[in-house]
């Protein structure tokens, strides 16, 4: 249990300093995923996440932010992203521009990451948010 309280401490802190730079997109929510990845696989997974990247750069498309561990939880990565919703337009320009690197989509996708992942786990939180107005929006005020 306080394993998971610290890396939930830990997201909601790097979420308050990093989540501004994560998207030129405004967005009030963000989602942050943790990854434990399989043994041996630490290179694929990261040359994975670099192709995905690239292809949604490609697009036009916001990418987030990569943190790595370095003491205390399970986690081997975390990423804190933009949580938008696409349009049908952006959807479209992120598949064509997989499909131009040779990347696999949809259910694909989901399903060749997971050759490289033991677990995963998405987060989504609000902010990023000062104590004080967090306290203001529980009061009402």
């Amino acid at each position: 249990m306080k394993r998971m309280l610290g890396l939930l401490a830990i997201s909601f802190a790097l979420l308050a300093v990093w989540a501004p730079r994560v998207s030129a997109q405004d967005t009030d929510t963000y989602i942050i995923s943790t990854y434990r990845v399989a043994p041996g696989q630490h290179i694929a997974f990261l040359e994975w996440m670099t192709n995905q990247e690239a292809a949604s750069r490609d697009a036009g498309l916001p990418v987030g932010v990569w943190y790595v561990h370095q003491n205390g939880a399970s986690w081997d990565f975390l990423q804190i992203s933009p949580d938008i919703e696409l349009t049908d337009e952006q959807e479209a320009a992120g598949d064509a521009a997989a499909a131009a690197r040779g990347l696999p989509t949809g259910a694909a996708a989901g399903i060749q990451l997971r050759q490289f992942v033991a677990e995963h786990t998405d987060t989504f939180a609000g902010g990023p948010s000062t104590a004080a107005e967090l306290l203001a929006a529980a009061r009402g005020n």
